[in-house]
């Protein structure tokens, strides 16, 4: 299929056609956006795929909206917008377009699907309120991507294109990063379940580098492992290891000795040289070298068990 037009509606825009031509545009560059009601540009045809628009939902003939009658459910009974049914169909391509090992693309397609699609097709069909989200309903994305749309006192008859296209590349920024930091993620994984085994028994994890690490050692059933030491620019880091994903309790906190202390202060309190740092929270360090961050791991150990 050669993709000459996108298709969408014009006048105001929202979070689901503009997340779509955010997909779409990766997979087909070349084509065109075009934003219409009319009803030459919303009718299927082989150069066009046509979503949020043109009252049906038919993958084979590539229209993709959700406002007729008998719209597209989720499978579990939650309502699709335009985004959920262009993520649903070209999703996988979109990832594997963007660089992601073929292992890990249907594991973040569905961790996307839940996390960042599914809540934008529930704003939009208004299955889900912004209310939900408190003091923080304004900040929620599809609210600030529609903050760009222009004002009502606009007169410019280009300014809604101009202000979608503008929108369109904030949209973009948004999703790359969502789904750049699931396949770092996935990446970090396989290194820290790595470090686990090397580890053993032992209650100090090491890292080549910083990265995300609870994830892999709670899939590892690691529950002997207290702290994590790795290099950070130019020194050394020493961090707890949160009990759980909500919440800020730890599974061992740093000894309270060292509470705020820094360099001098904290040399002496923990009796390791290079000791540069302690949080006054008690759940991260800093050491000048290797040798002083894993001194000051096995220090907290012993204080914690």
């Amino acid at each position: 299929m050669s993709v000459d037009f996108l298709v969408t509606h014009s006048g105001g825009f929202h979070a689901d056609e503009l997340l779509s031509s955010v997909i779409l545009t990766r997979l087909f560059p070349q084509a065109k956006i075009v934003r219409s009601r009319a009803l030459d540009w919303i009718t299927p045809s082989t150069d066009r795929i046509i979503y949020d628009v043109g009252g049906a939902y038919d993958a084979e003939t590539h229209i993709f909206d959700h406002h007729q009658r008998g719209a597209p459910l989720r499978e579990d009974g939650q309502p699709y917008s335009s985004f959920g049914l262009i993520w649903k169909h070209y999703g996988h391509q979109y990832l594997a377009a963007s660089g992601v090992p073929e292992a890990h693309i249907e594991a973040i397609h569905t961790s996307f699907d839940t996390g960042f699609v599914l809540p934008i097709d529930l704003m939009d069909n208004g299955a889900l309120s912004p209310a939900t989200a408190g003091l923080l309903a304004g900040l929620t994305l599809p609210a600030l991507l529609e903050t760009l749309k222009p004002v009502f006192d606009n007169n410019d008859p280009e300014a809604d294109d101009l202000a979608f296209h503008a929108a369109l590349a904030i949209a973009r920024s948004f999703v790359e990063a969502s789904i750049g930091k699931k396949a770092a993620k996935l990446r970090a994984e396989s290194l820290v379940l790595d470090a686990i085994e090397k580890t053993g028994e032992g209650r100090v994890l090491e890292l080549p580098l910083g990265m995300p690490f609870r994830p892999a050692v709670v899939k590892a059933g690691a529950d002997h492992l207290l702290f994590v030491v790795h290099p950070r620019d130019k020194d050394w880091c020493l961090t707890g290891i949160r009990r759980a994903d909500d919440g800020f309790e730890l599974r061992a906190d740093l000894p309270a000795a060292w509470a705020g202390l820094t360099n001098g202060d904290l040399e002496t309190a923990s009796g390791v040289e290079g000791a540069t740092f302690c949080h006054n929270g008690r759940f991260i360090a800093a050491a000048k070298t290797r040798e002083a961050a894993l001194a000051m791991a096995e220090i907290a150990v012993r204080e914690a068990v």
